[in-house]
């Protein structure tokens, strides 16, 4: 700005210095200080336009902050105007658990390998974080969006190698819980995505245990008592609506979840996928390496629930199309007969008997469609209750307990100390208790107990349906593996052992933060 004056001082010095004998000056200088001027002409525009800026006033401050705090709402932010929801649970506890099983089977059992007794544990139970938001896109419409990732706090995420399964899925890697986008309208929402079932959802609200170590999907939604609970699991590439409530109280919510899988068996795993359908890898627990341990090619599922003041009642239905079992069968020649339908069927309610207690029920069955011919190893076809009572002493106490029971499916496949065959006595009862104290609105501690009563038969665990550690059936025998360049023997290990008929419990205690 200072060297701009000088020169701007300069050229009027010099040109009053020179204009009195103008007329007697050379044309060529005549035509220097005509260039001369038209410069000084230029820099007086734009001493006058810097003049003017310095004395209009500064433009005022934008109204607010581009991110702002909801008033009330605990973790809702508006970005750009458009509210954000960032939400989690963290859950940590101290196990004691025992399989329960005996000493010594006769038979092909023999002696379980390692410590089946009680063995002290810490475990990482439904521990999540999550951001959800809404985009409006008009007066009654927007769009939703969802991602939610499960955290294993006492544990490093990574892929399950155990001598009971592989799977090959990091659960705690970014998006692995139910993420998903979606259309909101008058009649509903449409979402594309992952997501827990209409089937599993219905009655997550009977089920106070959700995630801990007396979880209902210990027996309720599991067909073979095993880690995985096939009728209460999330379901990746799917499409699913839900409604907005009507006549007074109900909703509807249905799901489709396709294949993917071009094999004719069903037994490769989804495009787009790191395990088979059903959970696991190929040749899982010792397996044949293919996808034959529950694989299926697409998924339906549906709900009808009503809710109004005190009652909730629910039904619902799903059916896994094309379910590859075919290592269940010990007669290569009758594997092809073990693809078939899987479906279940439940209905519940839940009531407020006073202020201060609420009683749950439900009831389900679950059908495998095979031939008569194999039968004799249908474990999959059963029925089966759960009962759940709480009682709150007063804001901060409650107490809960819950009852389930697993009837007796038409056969078995056999483990390892039972064999395959029609009528088996695989009937199981689980008992579960909890106490928990809210220390505030955000975190409470709790006390859990689990007794799995498994009849001779049975093998159903604690802790099913993606918690963090289980208690089963499994000794500690080495897996079998084969390694093609070991010789002369490529096989090692003879395992894993399935013992039925464990006393299976266990003792938790835990930490609760919720934001």
């Amino acid at each position: 700005m200072k060297k701009l004056f000088a020169f701007a001082f300069a050229c009027v010095f010099a040109f009053g210095a020179t204009g009195i004998a103008r007329a007697d000056i050379a044309p060529d200088v005549a035509a220097k200080l005509d260039a001369l001027q038209k410069q000084m002409d230029a820099v007086q525009k734009q001493m006058e336009i810097l003049r003017a800026q310095k004395a209009a006033p500064a433009p005022a401050a934008p109204a607010g902050s581009f991110i702002t705090k909801v008033p009330g709402a605990t973790q809702t932010f508006l970005i750009g105007g458009e509210p954000v929801t960032f939400y989690g649970q963290l859950d940590l506890s101290l196990d004691y658990t025992t399989k329960g099983l005996q000493k010594f089977y006769p038979g092909p059992g023999d002696s379980p390998q390692g410590n089946t007794s009680w063995l002290p544990a810490v475990s990482t139970n439904l521990s999540f974080i999550g951001v959800r938001g809404r985009h409006k896109l008009g007066p009654k419409s927007a769009l939703l969006y969802q991602l939610e990732t499960q955290l294993d706090i006492s544990a490093t995420a990574g892929t399950v190698n155990n001598n009971a399964s592989n799977d090959s899925v990091v659960k705690g890697a970014l998006t692995s819980r139910n993420s998903f986008i979606g259309l909101d309208t008058n009649i509903g929402a449409f979402k594309i995505g992952k997501t827990d079932a209409p089937y599993k959802t219905s009655t997550a609200r009977m089920n106070p245990f959700n995630g801990h170590i007396n979880d209902y999907a210990i027996v309720m939604g599991n067909t073979g008592g095993d880690n995985r609970v096939e009728f209460g699991t999330r379901l990746d590439h799917s499409i699913w609506y839900e409604s907005k409530t009507f006549f007074g109280g109900w909703t509807v919510n249905a799901l489709l979840s396709p294949g993917q899988d071009r094999n004719a068996f069903t037994d490769g795993i989804p495009a787009g996928e790191s395990s088979c359908s059903g959970g696991n890898v190929p040749g899982s627990g010792a397996l044949p390496p293919a996808c034959n341990d529950g694989s299926w090619s697409h998924v339906m599922s549906v709900s009808a629930n009503y809710n109004h003041k005190n009652l909730y009642l629910t039904g619902a239905y799903e059916i896994h199309k094309n379910v590859n079992r075919t290592s269940d069968i010990g007669d290569p020649a009758l594997a092809a007969l073990d693809i078939g339908d899987e479906h279940a069927v439940k209905g519940g309610f839940q009531v407020g008997l006073n202020k201060r207690t609420t009683l749950s029920g439900l009831y389900e069955v679950m059908t495998r469609d095979v031939p008569l011919a194999i039968q004799y190893q249908n474990e999959r076809t059963r029925s089966g209750f759960w009962w759940a009572l709480t009682h709150r002493f007063d804001a901060k106490n409650d107490v809960n307990f819950g009852w389930a029971r697993a009837n007796p499916s038409p056969g078995d496949p056999g483990q390892h100390n039972t064999a395959a065959g029609l009528n088996p006595d695989n009937m199981s009862n689980m008992l579960a208790f909890q106490y928990r104290h809210a220390i505030d609105t955000h975190v409470s501690w709790y006390l859990d107990y689990v007794d799995t009563l498994n009849h001779y038969g049975a093998h159903y665990d604690i802790g099913a349906g993606g918690r963090g550690l289980t208690t089963d059936c499994h000794d500690a025998s080495l897996i079998t593996s084969f390694d093609p360049t070991v010789t002369p023997t490529p096989v090692s290990g003879v395992g894993p052992h399935c013992y039925t008929g464990g006393h299976i419990q266990g003792f938790s205690g835990g930490l609760t933060i919720r934001f």
